[in-house]
């Protein structure tokens, strides 16, 4: 039995088996927007040129790789994901501390341990200073700018 005009309440065959059209529904409150204070606006800075940064590493690593002779391609081209992996990350934490949302500041103060570590290696057992200490210097600044008060208050406040 057909819906029509004579039976409204009622929905056709078609209407039940593949459903029907969705109903209006009503527009979306405005989410009330944070400001993000100058500290967590730094830290995004920070942490969006050390995505910059990573993207840079693995144009690097696919370059040699691709025109040179790695001991194993494959994990040549493994680390070249790894590190872009790395970079997206650290990009939408970026994105995230701008906004001042509340997934983002775990993530980031991960991938900064991880990079101190890195540039620590690179720095002193690597025998490259010029690579190493700029990196810790900046993740130096973006844990410092995460830990300021007004960067602690406006997570607080949400």
């Amino acid at each position: 039995m057909a819906a029509g005009p004579e039976h409204p309440g009622r929905r056709g065959w078609a209407e039940r088996l593949l459903g029907g059209a969705a109903a209006r529904t009503a527009p979306a409150a405005p989410r009330p927007t944070v400001q993000a204070p100058r500290s967590l606006r730094l830290a995004a800075l920070l942490v969006g040129v050390e995505a910059l940064g990573l993207v840079g590493v693995a144009g690097t690593v696919l370059w040699l790789t691709l025109t040179g002779t790695p001991d194993s391609t494959g994990r040549a081209l493994a680390e070249v994901v790894y590190v872009l992996v790395g970079a997206a990350v650290l990009a939408a934490g970026a994105v995230g501390l701008r906004r001042v949302a509340g997934w983002a500041r775990g993530p980031v103060v991960v991938l900064q341990l991880l990079l101190g570590l890195l540039g620590y290696v690179t720095a002193f057992d690597g025998g490259r200073p010029l690579l190493g200490l700029p990196l810790l210097a900046c993740v130096a600044g973006v844990l410092w700018f995460l830990a300021t008060p007004e960067a602690r208050l406006a997570y607080a406040e949400q």
